[in-house]
């Protein structure tokens, strides 16, 4: 068996792995010189920074798991903290350290600068949730659920859209609530610990692509930087990439890509005709990412803050620098990039005090960050029409939105369907 993946972000990396711990030997090809895909390190200004940021969250399962598996201790990697949703001089949500779901219940009950009854409203819906096992007889938009729900406008404000945003980066109007429901489940509504909040203290292609690049390679795989692949040929009953310097063939092929390469890779497979044609049918929305960084220390009053204007959230990322995150399509990608700078810099300053402007300042706009995740889209399987050959990315089937969890869950089960475990035979 010769497995060539092609593309090493946090999919194509899971993949790699797991297929690594199972005894076999693959071939990973990346066209960047920096591993992660849409969750890498940047060098800005001479700090090791990421190209957006990701909320980490308890309920990550598979993530942990294979950090753990490739040697990226999450204990020494991440920060665990009590979830906190926290809107200074607004709202303060905080799950104390209780059993499920008393955490849930007191953590909505006693959150400051909420009505009462938008915390009694926001357990009602809960509850409601719970009792209907977090499933709908027929998806809708997140807005239509939480009209329905008749949520207090407070709660949607400050805690139902902030949570919809930050996971489906899709409007609310849009978003599917059946999948904001399934994102609930396994957060809020599981184990205490699944709602915490984990704050990487390195970039994101140190959490995880890097210890999983010297994993596979340790068992005798290999990872290939700055090796753009072009498409991807049958051979037989196997695989030639054009790219690939060694020409090799290989029984077994994952494009662990993005979306929008997807064609162009797999162009000339006629087999994927179908495959290639309803993920052209995906949408996509942007996130943009905005760092301000000061020649003093500017300190904000939590490592992650709601803001709720240009951006939606706030991150501490040293002493002297902010990062702010704006998801989803809006207003603030048409504003001039100094007029975006001058007003996010307005709201920190409205929140950590008066500071001098920014020393420098950079802007990263992912414009297709992820899928737009509306009611009863359709997401391509792991596995195609073409035998042996596998797609893998936070965009294919499951019940998550596109987040890195979504992403590694695909490179698992790719490596999965490739190399089952003992007793179970492919599907």
């Amino acid at each position: 068996m010769r497995v060539a993946i092609v593309g090493a972000g946090y999919a194509g990396m899971a993949a790699a792995s797991e297929l690594a711990a199972r005894g076999h030997a693959v071939t990973v090809f990346e066209a960047s010189r920096m591993l992660g895909g849409r969750a890498r390190r940047l060098e800005i200004e001479g700090e090791r920074l990421d190209n957006g940021q990701h909320i980490l969250i308890g309920a990550y399962a598979e993530l942990l798991r294979l950090m753990r598996l490739v040697g990226a201790e999450p204990r020494a990697l991440i920060e665990r903290r009590p979830l906190e949703l926290h809107y200074p001089g607004r709202m303060r949500l905080s799950a104390p350290r209780l059993p499920a779901p008393l955490h849930l219940a007191a953590a909505l009950l006693a959150a400051r600068g909420l009505p009462l009854g938008a915390r009694l409203g926001a357990v009602g819906f809960m509850r409601a949730m719970k009792r209907r096992g977090f499933l709908l007889e027929r998806d809708m938009s997140f807005a239509e659920l939480m009209r329905r729900q008749r949520q207090h406008e407070a709660a949607l404000r400050y805690l139902w859209q902030p949570l919809c945003l930050a996971a489906l980066n899709t409007p609310p109007g849009e978003a599917s609530a059946q999948v904001f429901l399934n994102v609930l489940r396994d957060s809020l509504a599981a184990a205490r610990d699944a709602s915490d909040l984990l704050l990487p203290r390195v970039d994101y292609s140190a959490l995880f692509p890097e210890p999983a690049e010297r994993f596979v390679r340790a068992r005798g795989g290999e990872v290939r930087r700055g090796a753009p692949i072009r498409t991807i040929a049958r051979d037989g009953g196997g695989f030639r990439l054009e790219g690939d310097p060694d020409g090799g063939r290989y029984t077994h092929a994952v494009a662990a890509v993005a979306p929008a390469q997807l064609a162009r890779l797999a162009a000339g497979l006629p087999e994927l005709r179908p495959v290639l044609d309803e993920v052209a049918r995906l949408d996509h929305q942007p996130i943009l990412t905005a760092y301000l960084g000061y020649t003093r220390p500017l300190r904000l009053p939590g490592a992650m803050l709601g803001c709720g204007g240009t951006a939606d959230f706030l991150f501490q990322r040293g002493e002297r620098i902010v990062a702010a995150v704006a998801s989803a399509r809006g207003p603030h990608l048409d504003l001039p990039r100094a007029a975006l700078v001058g007003r996010i810099h307005e709201e920190i300053c409205a929140i950590a005090g008066p500071a001098p402007p920014p020393a420098w300042s950079r802007v990263i706009v992912e414009k297709h960050a992820t899928f737009a995740c509306r009611p009863g889209v359709r997401r391509p399987s792991v596995a195609t029409p073409l035998a042996n050959f596998f797609l893998c990315g936070d965009y294919v089937a499951s019940d998550y939105p596109a987040t890195l969890e979504a992403a590694v869950r695909s490179g698992v089960e790719c490596a999965r369907l490739i190399s089952p475990p003992a007793g179970r035979r492919p599907a």
